[in-house]
């Protein structure tokens, strides 16, 4: 009987540093500032080298990374914010907390990103329902970046903020810019599964914008001000733990390596695959971080059964847009409907990926992926 196939190993990747981690863990528990301990600054200080940004601020989740820049931008009540509706729900989720309307946007069908052309469709119709439009959130999804250029035009032109949502992205680039200097501000998940995770929750913020980094580290802790009982503004308690920031610190010694071997498990698939599946298309300016791989299959529930029955792990982000879930259906989309996020919410299948996948396992899944839509 073959060994279980693991969607995404974590495990493998312990083991490896298990004892650096280990070391780091024991330094934070000896020296006892579970809180804004010194990892913090440390892990901001490599998260902007490797970035390229200015200004990186670590806190509790991507969610909440989303939910304090938009925080900083003043967003209120008539604010139209843009977001593609295939995604996770945090991205439009953090627009709501604030009372703000998201406006959804189709995608595009080869890349999955935000199509720029239904963005320009969008804030018109926006500003013909009588809201006010103030920011795009670009995604990158599966962890390619989206079409930064064309969106920044669109921004400039309409004098928009652009947010890269780059929660699976990180490690990625475009143009050799790599992901965290994309947009007017980016935002990023730890969350354990990611191409960079940590061992809970956790997330960062990039910015060249010195006093929008100052007012979201005031955010991020209550909205404290130079007296810590003395808080001057409105903010959350959006830190990211110490201990977090000390495993993340080990995790990107070897970032570089494992996005190496990303790049590589995906070229497999596709040389494999290509001829009986949709595989996935990166442009020739963008470096993914492939924090999925992402085939897209016609009877796809089917094919998904056929794979399950043959030991393939496989899964699917993200069956239903965000625009048919029940807690978001009310607000706006795009002139046009959806069709593209909706024809991909039903063919979308994604594979086991990870820096650890070795190629005989890596070949057991294709075979089982290929027998599976051969039906």
């Amino acid at each position: 009987m073959s060994d279980p196939i693991a969607f995404i190993d974590l495990a493998a990747q312990q083991a490896r540093i298990r004892d650096k981690v280990d070391v780091a863990i024991a330094k934070v528990l000896d020296h006892g500032m579970y809180i804004n301990g010194p990892e913090i600054l440390e892990l901001e200080a490599q998260l902007g080298t490797f970035s390229g940004s200015e200004h990186v601020i670590g806190c509790a989740s991507g969610t909440d990374a989303l939910g304090l820049v938009l925080m900083a931008r003043g967003l209120r009540p008539g604010d139209a914010v843009f977001v593609p509706a295939f995604t996770f729900i945090a991205t439009g989720e953090a627009v709501a907390w604030l009372g703000a309307t998201p406006v959804f946007v189709d995608v595009d069908p080869r890349t999955f990103n935000m199509d720029p052309r239904h963005l320009e469709a969008s804030i018109a119709s926006a500003k013909e329902q009588g809201l006010k439009p103030a920011c795009v959130i670009a995604v990158d999804l599966f962890g390619q970046p989206a079409d930064y250029p064309a969106l920044k035009d669109i921004c400039d032109a309409e004098g928009l903020f652009l947010l890269a949502d780059a929660a699976q992205s990180y490690g990625g680039a475009l143009a050799n810019n790599r992901v965290g200097s994309l947009g007017d501000a980016a935002t990023t998940s730890f969350f354990p599964a990611k191409p960079l995770g940590c061992y809970g929750d956790g997330g960062a913020i990039f910015t060249d914008d010195a006093d929008m980094a100052d007012h979201i580290r005031s955010l991020r802790n209550h909205g404290a001000g130079a007296d810590r009982y003395d808080n001057v503004r409105i903010g959350m308690n959006g830190r990211l733990d110490t201990i977090q920031a000390a495993i993340l610190i080990e995790k990107l010694v070897i970032f570089e390596e494992e996005l190496v071997s990303r790049q590589r498990i995906a070229e497999r698939y596709n040389a494999a695959l290509e001829d009986v599946a949709t595989v996935p298309f990166v442009g020739n300016a963008a470096k993914s971080a492939w924090a999925q791989y992402t085939l897209r299959v016609a009877d796809r529930d089917a094919v998904r059964a056929r794979c399950q029955d043959a030991g393939i792990p496989t899964q699917v982000y993200y069956p239903i847009p965000l625009h048919r879930q029940t807690a978001y259906k009310h607000y706006p989309t795009g002139p046009g409907g959806l069709p593209v996020c909706d024809a991909l919410a039903a063919d979308v299948l994604s594979l086991p990926m990870h820096p650890y996948l070795d190629e005989a396992t890596q070949d057991r899944i294709i075979e089982g992926v290929r027998s599976a839509i051969a039906g």
